[in-house]
């Protein structure tokens, strides 16, 4: 057989198929193709076909079928890739196609789909007559499942008919019972319908009792209801004059105990300006001052200078945190970053207050912990220790500024400490009467336990 340079046979490549090809013989076409894929590069497939190339014979053949006949009759170096391949699995077939005779003992869907991938002379004939031949034997097939269903349907009507007989012949005993009883059934309906009669009497006299005792009811039950919707109003309009009245008391109670505290607190600060006002010398003598002895030498100011703290020393910070009602204030995040900057900010945080809350409990004193919060997208999940107040600063609000309200809003001459490195911050809250201390302090503070 002579062959083009494609590869292409060139005695079968002009021959055109002028119908759709056959159900039967397609189905046979993409299961050679299908079988023959697995043969084949990645390189060697159709574009379009490569996504498939991992697939089974049998998913391959369900899920590519369209797209593998495409290609087999758009792309002649597939098909032909296809065609050799076919030859290495069925040679004697292919043989017999080159030589223009299909052996007859073969299936003529295989003959056609084999001469529709292989393209010999006069392929179009054999898948043509493939066609006809499947048609003529779905005919034949059809025909005698049509034979023996017509033998089937004759042989159910001559059961029916008897069954039929049989159940004419139960029905009209049935039917003679039946109009027998429907005679003794006549007779009991006529008494009945009498008593009935009897009944309808009664039940219109009934009917209009329960009427009447439904309208009474009624209007007993609208009575009820209006006396009820009364007593709710009232009720509702009691509970509410009970709930302003202890939410009056308990405004009253809270701002007459905020006056009171107030007012003592400036009667205090009051005494102690008027103490250092006046500037009252303390007694001159005392009776053990009459005593003639010898007395110790006085202490020069050098002397007092060199028993003086240094500011790094946490002894200094035992000093302040021991005056009455000190209150500590630290800047939480200035000392975690200045002691132990390489942990994550959440245990910067559990470390710090840990810390702060045995140092609390030690010394007696107020402890509030400041963190910046105006970064944060939602508020910090935190239970804070026993005897430390955290607060985290709100959005816009740094937390140097916050350290600086809390020092604002504590009452002139309290103890307040103020535990932070930032100069701005220790600067600002020295003038608002707070004492400055260094983060480093109260981290030697708590080293020392």
């Amino acid at each position: 057989m002579v062959e083009t340079t494609g590869g292409e046979p060139a005695d079968g490549a002009a021959e055109v198929l002028d119908r759709p090809m056959p159900d039967g013989v397609r189905r046979r076409v993409v299961q050679i193709v299908s079988d023959g894929f697995g043969g084949l590069t990645v390189a060697e497939l159709p574009t379009q076909l490569r996504q498939y190339a991992r697939f089974t014979p049998t998913r391959r053949a369900k899920f590519a079928g369209n797209a593998m006949a495409a290609a087999l009759e758009t792309d002649p170096l597939f098909r032909q890739r296809i065609g050799e391949r076919f030859r290495e699995t069925q040679p004697e077939l292919c043989g017999a196609l080159d030589s223009g005779s299909p052996p007859p003992a073969a299936d003529p869907l295989d003959v056609a789909a084999a001469a529709y991938v292989l393209r010999p002379t006069g392929w179009v004939k054999l898948v043509t007559a493939a066609g006809e031949e499947a048609q003529r034997a779905d005919a034949e097939r059809a025909d005698e499942e049509s034979r023996a269903e017509l033998e089937r349907l004759r042989e159910e009507l001559a059961e029916a008919r008897d069954q039929t007989r049989a159940e004419t012949e139960r029905l009209r005993t049935e039917l003679e019972s039946a109009k027998r009883e429907a005679d003794s059934l006549h007779r009991k309906l006529r008494s009945a319908l009498s008593d009935v009669k009897r009944g309808e009497a009664a039940l219109r006299k009934v009917r209009g009792e329960i009427e009447s005792v439904r309208a009474e009811g009624q209007a007993q039950v609208s009575a009820a209801e209006s006396e009820s919707r009364r007593l709710k109003t009232r009720l509702g309009e009691a509970e509410a004059a009970l709930e302003t009245a202890r939410r009056a008391a308990r405004e009253g109670r809270s701002v007459e105990d905020m006056r009171v505290r107030l007012l003592l607190d400036t009667v205090l600060d009051a005494a102690q300006g008027l103490r250092r006002e006046l500037a009252l010398p303390p007694l001159s003598m005392r009776p053990a001052e009459t005593v003639d002895a010898v007395e110790p030498g006085q202490m020069t100011p050098k002397d007092i200078a060199a028993r003086a703290l240094s500011d790094s020393d946490p002894a200094v910070l035992d000093q302040l945190l021991a005056l009455p009602h000190a209150h500590l204030v630290v800047d939480g995040y200035n000392v975690t970053k200045t002691g132990y900057p390489q942990m994550p900010l959440e245990k910067q945080r559990l470390r710090l207050l840990g810390q702060l809350s045995q140092l609390a409990a030690q010394t007696g004193a107020e402890v509030t912990c400041v963190f910046d919060g105006a970064e944060l997208a939602a508020p910090v999940l935190l239970a804070p220790p026993r005897g430390v107040r955290v607060l985290f600063s709100k959005a816009g609000v740094t937390a140097d500024e916050l350290i600086r309200q809390l020092v604002r809003a504590e009452p002139p001459g309290r103890p307040v400490i103020v535990a932070s490195t930032d100069r701005e911050v220790a600067d600002g809250v020295a003038k608002a009467g707070a004492r400055p201390v260094a983060s480093a302090v109260l981290l030697k503070r708590f080293s020392r336990g």
